[in-house]
């Protein structure tokens, strides 16, 4: 997720609508659904975007093989 930013110094260029950014943060979750933003530096964005990426893939390989086991013991129940 990437942001743009308001400084609240006076007479900065943000004030009149040309907002600093932008600005990568990381959204990780917390107990209770609450989410918290983590800035990520410049240098570490595209490491940081492979590991998400690598995070939805293995997210996605371990849905795939609860959904497997989830069958398996259904298939158990009925016999």
């Amino acid at each position: 997720m990437s942001q743009r930013r308001r400084c609240g110094k006076e007479g900065c260029r943000c004030q009149q609508g040309e907002l600093h950014g932008p600005y990568v943060y990381l959204a990780v979750g917390r107990a209770a659904g609450a989410r918290r933003l983590l800035y990520v530096p410049t240098e570490l964005v595209a490491a940081v975007r492979r590991h998400v990426a690598r995070t939805g893939r293995i997210d996605g390989a371990l849905a795939e093989i609860s959904a497997i086991n989830l069958e398996l013991v259904a298939r158990r129940a009925l016999d």
